[in-house]
């Protein structure tokens, strides 16, 4: 057996560390690209949404590779995320790929249908204890790898060089991916909060420019949010546009909530957005559609200057989302660009849409600042 797995962002350095471990033969399918996508679109439905086109591409790819096995997680609600699992392994049949798929969900709510899958993926050879410290410390990389995006986000618009930050980013993953204990995870963490104080002090475009940058808060579908490729960069390049980006999800908050179902917690916890979105939208309706509402308005309470909403085109529980989101703006007066992709994206139509938003922002904080130097003054002499 040859297990496989969909691409979505950095997610292949916990599936790839949690395998090897478990000494399963794993191949991990090439990051995801235009290939990707025209292998998958090939074979998907013409109305499927882009993570399932580009899932489909990286099993072809996997498969070239000798992979005959796929583990893929499940879900429930309007979703089709949760078809995707017997829907790609009937196109990949009919196409002439005989994939056997392992859905990893906890099946009508029960942790012992999610505890037999693993046990089939991880074998007889593995102990529960064995299988238990390695899914744990697959589960601590993954917050650990939260948390260096998050540091990459808030120095993307601080440093001067941006080849220089990402070259650091991606010797950060390359450093977790290699960690085999809990402390090499947190040195892994250590040395690029290390590298970005020490760049950003003897950094020589350091103090220009006038205050702190822009924050924009991303939100929307999973796939989409998490996996570069997919949003075309959307975080790369609003940080080299001199902004901070901040991601409403996360991947160990993810997988805390909907695998192991709030057993625990990860990077960054959904659970409050829940009760932020109910007076504008109550009930769950399938993927993040009430999360992104939620986030939007814990975004604009903390202060952020605008928020991106962004998912495939034809995603229903999105789609949603979208149609509450102008009242959010309105009622917390920030501003909320809608950002949906499928494989027609470009990235220049992108890179121009971007650049307005972020000179929107830009003019805005300018007309307030004079505002709020007079409310200091008045402030000031009512002393």
């Amino acid at each position: 057996m040859k297990v496989t797995f969909p691409h979505m962002g950095n997610l292949w350095i916990i599936i790839k560390s949690l395998f090897e471990s478990l000494d399963i033969d794993v191949v991990v399918p090439p990051a995801n690209s235009k290939s990707t996508l025209n292998l998958g679109t090939k074979l998907s439905p013409e109305s499927s949404c882009l993570p399932l086109k580009l899932n489909l591409g990286n099993f072809i790819e996997a498969a070239e590779a000798g992979a005959d096995t796929i583990a893929i997680t499940g879900g429930v609600g309007p979703c089709r995320f949760g078809y995707y699992g017997e829907l790609e392994r009937q196109i990949l049949h009919d196409a002439g790929y005989p994939y056997e798929v392992i859905i990893l969900e906890p099946p009508d709510g029960s942790l012992l249908g999610l505890a037999k899958r693993i046990r089939y993926l991880a074998g007889r050879k593995n102990s529960w204890a064995k299988i238990l410290g390695e899914i744990r410390f697959a589960y601590y990389k993954s917050v650990a790898l939260d948390r260096t995006e998050d540091l990459i986000h808030a120095a993307r618009p601080r440093l001067s060089n941006p080849v220089e930050t990402e070259r650091m980013y991606k010797e950060a993953k390359t450093r977790l991916s290699q960690a085999t204990s809990y402390s090499g995870v947190r040195e892994s963490v250590h040395w690029l909060q290390g590298s970005i104080r020490e760049r950003q002090s003897n950094d020589p475009e350091k103090g220009k420019g006038a205050g702190e940058p822009l924050r924009i808060g991303i939100v929307g579908e999973i796939y989409t949010v998490l996996d570069p490729f997919s949003s075309v960069d959307v975080e790369q390049q609003l940080g080299q546009l001199g902004v901070h980006v901040d991601r409403s999800i996360y991947l160990s908050g993810w997988v805390g909530e909907n695998i192991f179902h709030g057993l625990v917690q990860g990077y960054r916890s959904m659970l409050p957005y829940h009760k932020l979105a109910k007076p504008y939208l109550s009930h769950f309706v399938g993927g993040h559609g009430q999360e992104s509402v939620g986030a939007a308005i814990q975004y604009a309470q903390e202060g952020f200057d605008g928020v991106i909403h962004l998912f495939p085109l034809t995603c229903m529980p999105e789609i949603v989302a979208k149609s509450i989101l102008p009242k959010v703006q309105k009622d917390y007066q920030i501003p909320i660009m809608t950002l949906m992709v499928d494989e027609h994206t470009g990235r220049a139509g992108v890179q121009t849409r971007l650049e307005a938003f972020v000179d929107l922002l830009e003019r805005k904080r300018l007309k307030k600042e004079p505002v709020l130097a007079n409310k200091v003054q008045v402030s000031d002499a009512a002393k």
